[in-house]
């Protein structure tokens, strides 16, 4: 059930948008990522760290477009515990999602050579699973919201064939579970910042 409301979102857009235009692009895209939390709780510390994303986008139109996706995604935050008492307890957490947004945007140039784009909409993450690397912060899958709708945005430059393009994701909804009494306190929301490396191809006349 969780993933019901982002697929039937990704597929409205999708049919929406091929019904106004023939103008369509197919944007593969592989980078990297750095996920924080906003609001720890008191003596944690977040840190973010390196992870990946891979996925693709789908552009209808031109001037405008409309830009539906999917990624999966490996994101890293370091979680640290220091209550001033004992030792600082430091432990990488891993979340694997799958991300589906639905953005609009515009191009600000356009031109064979080189095309600025921005883009603005919604998303949301299905959460997979929750690593731990060092087993000393015991979080796991339960303690986390199984779904998340975030706000993305982002700016693609399009070179040729070739596109670069950074981005930031601010989360709107909780990361911990209601339920989790320990952690129903914590207002934590996640704050994602991206770059990938793609390649353009489709009908783009």
């Amino acid at each position: 059930m969780t993933m019901n409301k982002p697929i039937m979102l990704l597929a409205a857009i999708l049919l929406t948008a091929g019904a106004a235009t023939s103008q369509v692009l197919i944007n593969p895209q592989i980078g990297i990522t750095y996920q924080n939390l906003t609001d720890p709780a008191e003596f944690y510390d977040y840190k973010a760290a390196t992870g990946f994303q891979a996925g693709a986008d789908l552009r209808f139109g031109d001037r405008f477009f409309f830009q539906p996706g999917a990624f999966f995604g490996r994101n890293v935050t370091v979680v640290s515990v220091d209550n001033g008492e004992t030792a600082v307890v430091e432990d990488g957490l891993v979340r694997t999602n799958l991300k589906f947004r639905a953005q609009a945007g515009y191009k600000i140039i356009d031109n064979y050579q080189f095309d600025l784009r921005v883009m603005l909409g919604p998303s949301y993450d299905v959460l997979l699973s929750v690593d731990n690397k060092d087993d000393k912060i015991e979080w796991n899958k339960g303690d986390f919201n199984g779904g998340s709708w975030g706000m993305d945005a982002g700016i693609g430059f399009d070179m040729g064939y070739f596109t670069v393009s950074p981005t930031v994701s601010f989360g709107l909804s909780r990361v911990f579970d209601d339920d989790v009494i320990e952690l129903k306190d914590i207002d934590s929301k996640y704050l994602t910042y991206g770059l990938t490396l793609g390649w353009n191809f489709g009908n783009d006349d």
